[in-house]
């Protein structure tokens, strides 16, 4: 019985010591800027949080490909390999 409560002690401290996770992950690199242009509040430009991640990452692909032509995704797209824009795409889709 000694041994069962101290490891269940232990495992209590173990368990409360551990990190909480935050409700929202920090941004990959390149995800955080994604707000300057696609606020929540922008009428002309759409939200892109919450968004399906297949549906962002296939928009961003894109826009690198020249497929789809804009104005300045097409440039920000360019610089992302493809793991960057499906790592944006699934944190995206995570956001509120």
């Amino acid at each position: 019985m000694k041994t069962f409560c101290t490891s269940l002690a232990i495992g209590l401290i173990v368990t409360s010591a551990a990190p909480v996770r935050a409700a929202s992950s920090a941004p990959p690199p390149g995800a955080a800027s994604c707000s300057g242009c696609h606020a929540a509040t922008s009428q002309a430009i759409p939200n892109i949080y919450g968004r399906d991640a297949d549906a962002t990452r296939s928009t961003l692909l894109a826009f690198r490909n020249g497929s789809m032509p804009a104005t300045v995704m097409t440039r920000i797209a360019k610089g992302f390999s493809e793991d960057e824009i499906g790592s944006i795409a699934a944190w995206l889709a995570t956001q509120k």
